[in-house]
């Protein structure tokens, strides 16, 4: 595959894709089960009225529900991976469109069931479900009552219901603007080794070039193209907000923030109190960009120069093939079960490898009950960070494939909360394999440099990124539009404050606040850094621990959703409800910038 160009969905070898026959063999096989949907449907429906009747009623009815659940996702997942490999693939779309409309149907007609069973005695609900015959369900009730005070009435839920596709329109839409329409007009830049595409996947690559002109020249293109749209994006994040306002003021929550988290059981406090301990922690991060300036000997330390890596005389080449041998390796303390497992799904069919046309930027794990957990990547062989995208995204899966096969359907899903902690505890592993394994001084001069990078890009930005939502959604809260204007002045106030006085800002650059995907899946972000503090605490824990800590361990990935957040990750050994965590890690954040000092 030539390098310097991004192939068309076709012309990707099938070795190089995902193979989705794990869900189903075909789009004819898909489509079968699309046409089963109504009638498994209607067999929910026929328990309408009847849910509180007995016990034998209403077990028959959790799992009339099971079943049209179980072929829903299925049929929505396969779409949804199709649409995202390449989004300029017509038949895809047309599916991915009809797989969201037969789910907006399904949740309308099953909007009955959630009201009616919060409507059966309480006390005689749970006398039920303590019966053996129930054990597949009694999570999933239990999780239930916990919204019993902001379940609406079936009149209500099914409004609900019937807005629930129009709600991702804002969503739907920035993503065919940035990723296919504007990434379409990017331009190229020119380089030592000839012009080559900037996309949305390539932006992150010419930000790590040597060459200071590459980057400023990319990024100047890039944030070009988001200004002369910024009024356009700012409407769609704009009604991204307001959707969240909307849906929570429906149900009753007190703020958006309280909607989102409270389904996890997770205190408001866990969010403030990451923002406040960041923030007393800024200084570091300010020195660190003293160093950063200084080591890459600029006048001016501009927002381009900040991903750039600070060893130049190390580069980097990694196959893909050889960056799972790595994850073999560096994971090792896991155990043999669960990296052979993970390397033969990242070699054989379970990873979507390379960049190609029409292709979702970025990288994700997505997984349902029926089928293997997938992976997207766009995967650049000179760039180290995506080693670790690998071994992040690996993590996901691997979460995914104990949580399926530990717990029923019913309660298998585990939360965004306890995902990134699988993640970034598999990054942790591979920095340290690495570290360990250095030839060189410099080589361990650039894998702390990266590992500076990438806690303060897990930790420290995505908590700037969690506290513009907590502003965005507080305007909106307190009565003030968003537009394009007052989100570019919060976000610059955030730039300003988190970069500290060394940075030298284009007047475009607050533009990066309206480019960022996550936000259109409000309050998500802050997990990042939540997760990457429980990680690093967990990985000290394992590596330095033995068998039991280890178990502890498996117990947290095997428990999916049969546990909250904050109690599974105390199984593990950490308690997020402290700010000892996020503490520790600021603190090993500093430890690395100290030795960088030294160093450099």
């Amino acid at each position: 595959m030539n390098k310097n160009t991004i192939p068309a969905r076709k012309d990707v070898p099938a070795s190089d894709k995902w193979n989705l026959s794990s869900i189903f063999k075909s789009d004819d096989e898909w489509e079968a089960a699309l046409k089963e949907l109504p009638a498994l449907t209607k067999k929910v429906v026929e328990y309408k009225g009847k849910l509180g009747q007995s016990a034998e009623t209403f077990l028959a009815a959790l799992k009339a529900l099971e079943a049209v659940d179980i072929k829903m996702e299925t049929v929505y997942h396969y779409a949804s991976l199709n649409h995202e490999a390449d989004e300029d693939d017509s038949a895809a779309t047309e599916r991915y469109g009809r797989a969201t409309m037969a789910y907006t149907d399904y949740s309308t007609e099953i909007s009955f069931f959630d009201p009616e069973l919060q409507a059966i005695d309480e006390k005689l609900l749970r006398e039920w479900i303590e019966k053996p015959e129930f054990a597949d369900y009694k999570i999933f009730v239990e999780k239930s009552l916990h919204f019993k005070k902001y379940i609406l009435s079936e009149k209500e839920e099914r409004i609900i219901s019937l807005q629930s596709q129009s709600a991702q329109t804002a969503e739907t839409a920035f993503s065919f603007l940035t990723n296919v329409d504007m990434n379409k007009t990017f331009g190229s830049v020119k380089t030592a080794e000839g012009e080559k595409q900037l996309t949305e996947s390539t932006f992150s690559v010419f930000m790590h070039d040597h060459d200071r002109s590459v980057r400023e020249s990319a990024y100047k293109q890039y944030y070009k193209k988001f200004e002369e749209n910024q009024n356009t994006i700012a409407a769609l994040y704009a009604g991204s907000v307001n959707q969240d306002v909307f849906y929570a003021r429906a149900r009753g929550y007190k703020s958006s923030l309280d909607s989102a988290l409270y389904g996890n059981k997770v205190p408001e406090s866990v969010y403030t109190n990451l923002i406040d301990c960041i923030h007393k922690n800024l200084p570091t991060l300010h020195e660190y960009y003293i160093l950063r300036k200084k080591a890459l000997g600029v006048s001016e330390l501009r927002h381009y120069d900040v991903y750039v890596p600070l060893v130049k005389s190390v580069k980097t080449h990694t196959p893909y093939e050889k960056a799972v041998e790595i994850c073999r390796q560096a994971l090792a303390p896991l155990g043999k079960e669960y990296t052979d497992r993970l390397c033969d799904g990242l070699l054989n069919g379970w990873a979507d490898r390379y960049e190609n046309i029409g292709k979702r930027s970025g990288a994700f794990s997505s997984g349902c009950y029926i089928g293997d957990p997938f992976i997207l990547l766009n995967y650049k062989e000179d760039n180290i960070r995506d080693l670790f995208t690998v071994a992040h995204e690996g993590g996901h899966s691997m979460h995914s494939w104990y949580s399926v096969h530990n717990n029923p359907f019913m309660c298998y899903e585990y939360t965004i909360f306890e995902a990134e902690v699988a993640s970034t505890f598999n990054e942790e592993l591979v920095f340290e394999y690495l570290l360990k394994n250095a030839e060189s001084d410099d080589m361990k001069k650039y894998l702390l440099a990266m590992r500076a990078d990438d806690i303060l890009a897990t930790l420290h930005r995505q908590t700037m990124f969690a506290e513009f939502e907590y502003k965005t959604h507080q305007m909106v809260e307190s009565g003030t539009p968003l537009t394009a204007e007052n989100l570019r002045k919060t976000y610059r106030e955030l730039l300003e404050l988190y970069f500290g006085p060394e940075m030298h800002f284009e007047s475009n650059s607050d533009m990066e606040g309206l480019r960022i995907p996550h936000f259109y899946s409000a309050f998500y972000v802050y997990k990042y850094a939540t997760g990457i503090s429980a990680a690093l605490a967990l990985a000290h824990r394992v590596t330095n621990g033995g068998d039991a800590e280890r178990e502890d361990y498996f117990k947290f990935l095997k428990s999916g959703g049969s546990r909250y957040p904050i109690e599974s990750l105390k199984i593990a050994g950490v308690d997020m409800e402290k700010t000892e965590p996020v503490q520790a890690a600021c603190d090993e954040f500093k430890k690395i910038v100290d030795q960088l000092k030294n160093l450099l």
